[in-house]
């Protein structure tokens, strides 16, 4: 594909590349550019999004109502126990508090709370405004904490530092002050923590079930269905399985460096990738327990047996479909690559919010020659994108639906919002599902610019009433 007939900011070229065209690299993990209207959010929202699932915490936002009311309930995640994290308080900062100082009223609020609440521990937010008039929210953690015997963490979250990636930074500072503070009495040597998985629709739940099957003990989820306690002795154990690397690999590296805690970068999403991290695990364990790895070839085994054949069903209805991917997190593009080949489909585009070089290398190697790949798009972009490669359906987030939308393509929601479980094997069946469902619609014959095109799994097309809008 030409990039150069799409209309694109001069300043924003480096941020597009054609695979296999001779460019090797991408400009990325830069500050948007101003007036692009970026799809990216700000860092308070990155550390919000990383943290909110630990479900015992109370999650205090100093700002203004607007920031709170922003981030209530962003993600998803469920919580097999306490539900606190789905509570959104806030400071309601406003003109006096924004002139004469806010640290009064947020300590009063953190008391308050904590006495209401009684949290296993606290995240205090800052805020843009917090940060402008300067006030000093870690004095104030330090003696709230204390007072009332509990971690009372302040997150260094202001939205002007930079983008969501610089939340993950702020949210991952905040938990490392946790590592390391609790008892890791009665953790084994087949240990594990789960890094950068939400539960999202239960899905670390899933994933628990997968390890455990295994042998393996779950220490503590980070931060999907989190808890305190189990974060604080998290540091007992022997490894750290990493999925949204963007968002937790930083953690990891603090874990490594002061704990001594291996990690592994792994990916649930798609068949391969499920099973080639259940493979990773075991390999790292083998020399501890050798039946560890025959344990996950079971278990692979079982689920590919019902898997497969439905999958060879809807790569008939599929074949020759072709697909789009924009994400936040560059690590769940390459699992739907690969998912997308399962189905007969082709991937013409590939972008994500927050991708570093290493990302879109990787992405390079999996996608097809003339895939074009993006960093950071707006939503001119991305809608001439998807025009120009007339794709049958886009994999998004809650800001790229209505592009989708507006333009007559079939959507599935892979962001942080949804309700249906897509990882693991049980997660790949329900995106196939979905898939199939979505590009198959009837609907999509009525859309003018498809009009007397033939629509996936029927035999027929419709006659030409309309030109293309």
């Amino acid at each position: 594909m030409d990039t150069d007939s799409i209309s694109v900011f001069a300043e924003r070229k480096g941020q597009i590349l054609v695979a296999g065209s001779g460019q090797e690299t991408i400009s990325c993990d830069k500050q948007s550019l101003s007036g692009a209207v970026s799809q990216r959010a700000c860092v308070f929202c990155g550390a919000r999004v990383v943290l909110y699932p630990i479900a015992d915490a109370l999650h205090l936002v100093h700002g203004p109502i607007g920031c709170a009311a922003y981030t209530w309930d962003i993600r998803g995640a469920l919580s097999s126990g306490p539900e606190l994290h789905r509570m959104s308080f806030s400071t309601d900062m406003r003109e006096r508090e924004v002139i004469f100082g806010a640290e009064k009223k947020l300590e009063q609020s953190l008391r308050e709370l904590i006495e209401k609440y009684q949290p296993k521990g606290a995240f205090v937010y800052s805020t843009c405004v917090a940060g402008v008039i300067g006030d000093d929210i870690e004095a104030v953690c330090k003696r709230v904490e204390k007072d009332v015997g509990i971690p009372v963490i302040a997150v260094q979250s202001e939205g002007f530092k930079g983008n969501k990636r610089a939340g993950y930074s702020a949210a991952c500072k905040a938990i490392d002050r946790l590592v390391g503070t609790g008892d890791t009495t009665g953790i084994g040597p087949l240990s594990i923590n789960i890094l950068g998985d939400f539960n999202l629709a239960g899905e670390i739940w899933l994933i628990r079930q997968y390890y455990e099957k295994m042998g393996l003990q779950v220490v503590a989820n980070i931060t999907g269905d989190g808890r305190i306690d189990d974060i604080r002795k998290s540091h007992g154990a022997k490894l750290n399985v990493v999925q949204c690397s963007g968002a937790t690999m930083e953690l990891a590296k603090y874990m490594k460096e002061k704990h001594d805690v291996p990690f592994l970068r792994v990916s649930y999403f798609g068949i391969e990738d499920m099973a080639e991290s259940l493979y990773a695990v075991a390999r790292h364990f083998q020399d501890v327990d050798w039946q560890v790895m025959e344990r996950a070839r079971k278990i692979v085994a079982d689920e590919l047996l019902t898997l497969v054949p439905e999958m060879k069903a809807l790569k008939k209805r599929l074949q020759g479909k072709t697909a789009a991917i924009y994400v936040g997190g560059a690590f769940k593009a390459f699992s739907l690559i690969k998912a997308f080949r399962h189905l007969g489909m082709k991937v013409t585009l590939v972008g994500s919010q927050t991708g570093t070089e290493e990302d879109y290398r990787e992405i390079q190697q999996v996608c097809d020659p003339g895939t074009v790949i993006v960093d950071d798009a707006n939503p001119l972009e991305l809608g001439a994108f998807l025009r120009d490669n007339d794709v049958d359906i886009l994999v998004g987030g809650v800001k790229e639906r209505p592009i989708a939308y507006k333009l007559g393509l079939g959507f599935c929601d892979h962001n942080h919002e949804r309700k249906l479980a897509l990882e693991g094997f049980l997660g790949m069946r329900n995106f196939a599902k979905e898939v199939a469902a979505t590009v198959e619609s009837p609907i999509w014959r009525l859309v003018p610019r498809r009009i007397g095109r033939t629509t996936a799994g029927t035999a027929h097309s419709t006659e030409v009433v309309g030109k293309e809008s």
